[in-house]
């Protein structure tokens, strides 16, 4: 039971914070104003805080889409390699 309310919580916190970032009220209703310098958008970073987290605790991480391949590229041997077209 507890586990169910913890999902339930957790998904109206990412719909609250989706919905935030929507922006429905065209930023009549925000904690923080966009106009004040440097913390104006500091509740919108919170809001995607709250959805890349939510997203997580369902298990989707989606840090892993901006990472790097790290393996080496493989080099091209001479089987692999185009053959040239004879010269006309």
């Amino acid at each position: 039971m507890a586990n169910v309310i913890k999902n339930v919580a957790v998904l109206g916190a990412a719909a609250v914070a989706g919905l935030y970032l929507i922006n429905p009220t065209a930023g009549v209703l925000e904690f923080i104003p966009d106009i004040v310098p440097i913390i104006g958008n500091l509740d919108e970073a919170a809001a995607v805080t709250i959805l890349i987290g939510a997203a997580r605790y369902y298990g989707i991480d989606i840090s892993n889409i901006f990472k790097r391949d790290t393996e080496p590229p493989t080099r091209i041997d001479d089987t692999q390699k185009p053959k040239r077209l004879p010269p006309r």
